[in-house]
């Protein structure tokens, strides 16, 4: 009796993991509710880098921001991370920046970067980071969530669940000729 009380249990986990990939990677997969923060609020926001340096978005100001918050832990993050290191080796010359943001310790995520070979800047902050990534919309704190900033520092979409590589891409073509 116990041992199908486990299938069971293994099945529902299952199928209610299923169920939130499929939701996370639907094209148009559920989206983070649309939060206005304003340019000067996003270019205001300041986190640590891996060595501790203050960092803020600030320094990025006039370029389309790809802002990614992500774990070591999270598989499809892990995934659409090699992704983003080509999309900004063949985007940095068009005025494209990544920026990973996360809530883990700075040793930890420092080995990360270096162990994936990550070409962008990779900060940490703790609560602030969580606390930030709610502020833009991401209401559950799903990981990955991604949000795209224009070059005025607007807000033009955010994305809950794994960019495809070819998907951010084509949104990159048509940002970076606004």
């Amino acid at each position: 009796m116990s041992l199908r009380w486990a299938f069971t249990a293994v099945g529902a986990l299952a199928v209610a993991a299923g169920v939130a990939l499929w939701l996370g990677s639907r094209p148009n997969g559920p989206s983070a509710t649309r939060v206005e923060v304003s340019p000067s609020a996003l270019f205001a926001a300041t986190f640590a880098d891996t060595a501790g340096a203050p960092s803020s978005l600030g320094r990025f100001q006039g370029k389309v921001l790809v802002v990614n918050f992500w774990a070591t832990w999270c598989a499809p993050c892990r995934e659409e991370m090699p992704a983003f290191t080509r999309l900004q080796a063949r985007w940095a010359d068009r005025g494209v920046q990544f920026i990973g943001l996360s809530t883990e310790e700075s040793g930890r995520v420092a080995r990360f970067g270096r162990d994936l070979a990550i070409n962008y800047p990779l900060w940490v902050g703790g609560d602030e980071v969580g606390e930030f990534s709610q502020r833009l919309g991401n209401r559950l704190g799903v990981l990955p969530f991604t949000v795209l900033v224009d070059r005025q520092g607007h807000i033009l979409e955010s994305k809950v669940g794994p960019y495809a590589e070819r998907e951010l891409e084509s949104r990159l073509a048509r940002l970076s000729t606004k």
